[in-house]
């Protein structure tokens, strides 16, 4: 396969996209600084390596290039018999996704699914794990599509329902009120839900990054930039990964809101 049929990371083009001749204005240090936060060169050399590699295998290989353990604990508590919705904590926004991807899809034969939100989309590798749409525009606007046919697949799905990495508020790491969406779904489809809780956490730089763009009311999401950065500070280490019982589908009753069962899912969770 050649390097045009895979996504590369490529900031010259991403930049000339997004802004135009004005890109030529851009200082070249700023450029090679994004480069190299980002690590295109290295991220580039792996994604050209292993591009024959898909789906379970890829994430495979990812997880020896970055030299991931995990130590798993309750996995007795992986239901054989019917689909769930997988829903975690999100501390890494790398590590997390990829180590969670390979474990549950060795465990169910690569019958898993990704509802991701974001350029994971956009990886050869992981195309078989993402939901297949047509992308007839911005992919905001697709999700809604994707998370149906996702739910009314025959794949389990694995869901982040923070959409973001943690962040540190008032000195405590721990994800954003999650989405509801896990919820509604999961109802409707049927589905148990099966809490799982990552261990693991990034830089103090990016959680004080993070929380200085707040304060200064920057809408966009700078800190997302140092993720692949925050990855690679993550290689070689062995992440505690707890998986809890299921909870059935009918729990989610009228006694709480949607919103309210997703606050107490992401609470159950911390306490794995």
């Amino acid at each position: 396969m050649g390097e045009n049929s895979i996504f590369l990371i490529d900031i010259d083009k991403v930049l000339r996209d997004k802004a135009g001749k004005k890109a030529d204005r851009i200082p070249r240090f700023w450029v090679s600084y994004l480069k190299r936060i980002i690590h295109q060169d290295e991220m580039n050399s792996f994604l050209i390596r292993m591009s024959d590699k898909t789906g379970v295998d890829f994430l495979e290989a990812c997880m020896e290039y970055l030299d991931i353990k995990l130590e798993v604990s309750g996995l007795e508590n992986l239901p054989s018999d019917r689909l769930c919705t997988f829903v975690s904590n999100h501390p890494l926004g790398g590590q997390d996704g990829i180590a969670l991807g390979y474990m549950l899809g060795k465990h169910y034969d690569g019958h898993i699914k990704y509802l991701v939100n974001d350029l994971l989309m956009n990886l050869h590798g992981l195309a078989p794990l993402c939901i297949p749409i047509n992308k007839t525009g911005a992919q905001s606007r697709d999700f809604p599509r994707m998370v149906e046919v996702g739910f009314h697949s025959d794949s389990h799905i694995i869901m982040f329902p923070a959409g973001i990495c943690s962040r540190r508020q008032k000195g405590v790491i721990k994800d954003l009120p999650w989405k509801k969406t896990f919820v509604t779904k999961s109802v409707e489809t049927h589905r148990d839900v099966v809490p799982i809780h990552f261990e693991g956490r990034n830089s103090n730089f990016f959680y004080n990054l993070a929380n200085v763009c707040k304060f200064l009311g920057i809408k966009f999401n700078i800190a997302m930039l140092y993720l692949v950065d925050e990855m690679y500070k993550n290689r070689h280490k062995t992440f505690k990964v707890t998986i809890g019982k299921p909870i059935p589908w009918q729990t989610f009753d009228k006694s709480k809101s949607s919103a309210e069962w997703a606050d107490y899912v992401r609470e159950l969770v911390y306490k794995l």
